[in-house]
């Protein structure tokens, strides 16, 4: 059944050219895609740059389901200045809607990572757009790449184990979630 339902998903993430600072958190559209990473079962990780921005969009729908962090209010809203993304919202399964739902409040993805793989972020979206203007795609790649396993590795967790941990803001102890996903 695994198998099968990896099969049926993609896992995405992107990385942006400009910041909320420079356009505006209302004209999220506005950022431009830098760097997309999906990964799927079926084909590992793609790579994608600004002039592939709508045959990112056409792959993305292409699944039953798209899994992302934080998606539905970040990634979808910079890739639809691209395209009708109506298809990835349709599709959409958001780790951060689901958990704040559950919680009351949001969670960083990398509090989570750490919490439960014992792994964290590599960088930031602040670094990625610095390497932006210093023209260094491999390294936002590498990072958007890094982010995309991380959220494959959360729901392989989950699905195995049936939770997953996130840190305290406060410095507790890692504090758990019972998911379904």
């Amino acid at each position: 059944m695994q198998l099968d339902l990896f099969a049926t998903e993609v896992y995405y993430d992107i990385e942006t050219q400009r910041s909320a600072d420079e356009v505006g958190w209302e004209n999220v559209h506005l950022m431009r895609l830098a760097v997309g990473v999906t990964w799927s079962a079926l084909e590992g990780f793609r790579h994608w740059r600004e002039s592939d921005a709508p045959a990112m969009i056409a792959y993305l729908v292409s699944f039953d389901r798209i899994i992302s962090f934080n998606g539905d209010g970040f990634d979808a809203k910079v890739l639809s200045f691209y395209g009708d993304v109506t298809g990835i919202y349709q599709r959409s399964f958001d780790l951060l809607k689901d958990l704040r739902s559950r919680l009351g409040h949001r969670l960083s993805l990398d509090s989570i990572a750490r919490a439960t793989l014992q792994v964290g972020k590599t960088a930031d979206g602040l670094q990625s757009l610095q390497w932006w203007k210093e023209g260094r795609i491999d390294l936002i790649t590498a990072y958007c790449e890094q982010d995309v396993k991380v959220l494959v590795d959360v729901v392989r967790f989950a699905r195995t184990y049936g939770y997953v941990r996130y840190l305290d803001k406060m410095g507790g102890p890692p504090l758990t979630v019972h998911v379904r996903w």
